[in-house]
C-alpha cells in the first residue's frame, strides 16, 4: 500500500561544514527568537537560516524572508553540503533518556509517494490549519526543496524492515549528541537492501505521528509541481518512518492549562462531572514521577479506563478522575463520536470538561484561546503547585500518555484525535538530511 523509495539526498559534508552539534536545529516551531539567534550564532551552516529565515532589515515584503531561506540553501548546497550520487535510504537512530530509563528509536529517511489523507495508506491522527501550512508552502516554493521531516509510523512486529537494510549500513555519516540525545544516521546505497526495504513497507499503513501541516504541504507543492509539468519528481516527499512496535517508541503525555474562561468553582465543575467520572481528592503529587504513578495507577485499577488529574494552581490538591464502569456515550450525548473516541481520555477531557463543563467551544480549542499545551511534567506540575510563570492559568489538566494502539485505532476509523493529543518523544530535528527536488 505503502510505496517508498530511496533519494539522492543532501547532507552535511562535516569536514567543510563544521561540528554536526552547531548545524543541527530543533523543528521550526518550537524555536523561539532567542534560540534562533543562538542557533544562528552558533554557525553560519545552521539550518535554522534555511527553515526560520530572517528578511532583511527594513524590508516590508511578505515573501522577503522566504527569499532569504532560499538564498541561504543554496550557500549551503554550495559550501556545506554534499550531494549522494547514489540513491539512498538513511537510517537513523536516537538513544536517549526517558523517566529513568534509556532507549533507542530506530527508523529510516526515505521518499513516500504524496496520497491525501483519506486517499491512501497514509492517515493522520490529528486535523490542521491553514497558518502553517501557508507559511511552510511559500519556503517550500522558494526553495524547490524538502527541508524538513515528518514523522510516520508503521506496523512491523517482526522487525523486517531492520533485517533488510542491517548488513549494508556501514559506518555512520553523522554521529552527535545534541540536545541530550544520540543522533546516529548511515547511508545505505546497496539496491538490492533498497528493494528488500521498499517490499517491507509495500502493505503497510503509514499513521502520521508528527508533521501533519508538513505533510499536507508537500502534497499541495506536488499538486503545484504536476501543474507545471514536473509530475515525477512532484510525487514523492521526504519522511521519517520509524516501527510502532519498537520498544524505542516513547509517547509522552500534553497536559492542559485552562485560562482566561469565566470563573467557575472547582467544586461546582466536578459535581457537574460526577455523572461520568467516578472522583477522588488527593494531594497533588510532589514530583512527576509520583503523579505520572497516580494516573497510571488510576486507569489501571479500573481495567483501562481514562484518568485524568485537575489542579487549581496553588491549592495543593488534585481532583482524580477516572471514568465510571457504568460509563454509557450515547446517554452521556456523545454516540455521534466514533468508537475509536467515546472512551478516550484526550477526547473525553475535551468533550465533556473542556466544552460541556467550562465552555470552550471546539473554535477556542483550535485557536489556543484559553488553552495552553505544556509538554514538560515538571513544568505542569510547577503551575499546578503555584509558580505559573505565563499567568493567568486557573485550572491544570494532567493527562496519561495516549497508548499508541489507541492512536492507529482512531486514524483506522478515518477520524482523527483532539489536537496535541500525543508527544513522539524525543523530536526529531533538522539538518539531518535534505532534497533538493530538482533532482
Amino acid at each position: 500500500m505503502a510505496r517508498i523509495r530511496a533519494f539522492e539526498g543532501l547532507r552535511y559534508d562535516l569536514p567543510r561544514a563544521g561540528e554536526p552539534a552547531d548545524l543541527l536545529a530543533p523543528p521550526y516551531d518550537v524555536i523561539d527568537a532567542e534560540q534562533r539567534a543562538a542557533l544562528a550564532g552558533a554557525s553560519p551552516h545552521n539550518c535554522v537560516h534555511v527553515i526560520l529565515p530572517e528578511a532583511p532589515a527594513g524590508s516590508e515584503d511578505p515573501l522577503a524572508k522566504y527569499r532569504a531561506g532560499a538564498e541561504a540553501f543554496r550557500k549551503l548546497t554550495a559550501e556545506a553540503f554534499v550531494r549522494d550520487l547514489e540513491p539512498s535510504i538513511y537510517v537513523y537512530h536516537q538513544r536517549f533518556e526517558s523517566e529513568g530509563q534509556t532507549y533507542t528509536r530506530k527508523g529510516f529517511i526515505c521518499l513516500i509517494e504524496l496520497t491525501r489523507f483519506g486517499r491512501g495508506p497514509v492517515l493522520p491522527h490529528e486535523r490542521t490549519l491553514s497558518g502553517p501550512k501557508q507559511d511552510r508552502l511559500e519556503l517550500m516554493r522558494a526553495c524547490d526543496a524538502h527541508l524538513e521531516l515528518v514523522f510516520g509510523m508503521f506496523s512491523d512486529p517482526e522487525r523486517a524492515w531492520e533485517a533488510a537494510v542491517e548488513a549494508a549500513r556501514g559506518e555512520p555519516v553523522m554521529a552527535v549528541e545534541w540536545d541530550g540525545v544520540e543522533h546516529t544516521l548511515w547511508r545505505v546505497h546497496d539496491p538490492e537492501a533498497c528493494a528488500a526495504l521498499e517490499a517491507v513497507l509495500a502493505d503497510r499503513n503509514i499513521y502520521i505521528a508528527d508533521g501533519h501541516h508538513r505533510y499536507e504541504t508537500m502534497c499541495t507543492f506536488r499538486d503545484e509541481l504536476e501543474a507545471a509539468g514536473r509530475g515525477e519528481a512532484a510525487k514523492w516527499g521526504m519522511i521519517y518512518l520509524s516501527n510502532l512496535d519498537d520498544d524505542g517508541l516513547v509517547v509522552l503525555p500534553t497536559h492542559r492549562l485552562v485560562h482566561g474562561i469565566e470563573a467557575q468553582a472547582l467544586d461546582e465543575v466536578i459535581a457537574q462531572l460526577r455523572p461520568y467520572f467516578d472522583v477522588e481528592a488527593r494531594a497533588l503529587p510532589g514530583d512527576p514521577a509520583d503523579l505520572r504513578s497516580t494516573l497510571i495507577g488510576a486507569s489501571e485499577a479500573a481495567d483501562g479506563r481514562a484518568a485524568v488529574g485537575l489542579a487549581v494552581p496553588g491549592e495543593g490538591t488534585m481532583q482524580l478522575l477516572t471514568l465510571r464502569a457504568d460509563f454509557d456515550p450515547a446517554a452521556a450525548g456523545l454516540g455521534a463520536l466514533p468508537e475509536a473516541l467515546q472512551r478516550l481520555d484526550v477526547a473525553l477531557l475535551h468533550e465533556l470538561v473542556l466544552e460541556r463543563v467550562l465552555g470552550i467551544s471546539k473554535e477556542a480549542q483550535a485557536a489556543k484561546t484559553n488553552l495552553r499545551y505544556y509538554k514538560s511534567t515538571p513544568k505542569a506540575l510547577a503551575v499546578a503547585q503555584g509558580d505559573d510563570p505565563e499567568g493567568g492559568t486557573q485550572l491544570v489538566c494532567f493527562m496519561n500518555a495516549t497508548p499508541v494502539g489507541d492512536v492507529v485505532a482512531v486514524c483506522d476509523s478515518g477520524e482523527v484525535m483532539p489536537q496535541k493529543s500525543t508527544f513522539f518523544f524525543p523530536k526529531i530535528p533538522t539538518g539531518l538530511v535534505f532534497r533538493d527536488i530538482g533532482r
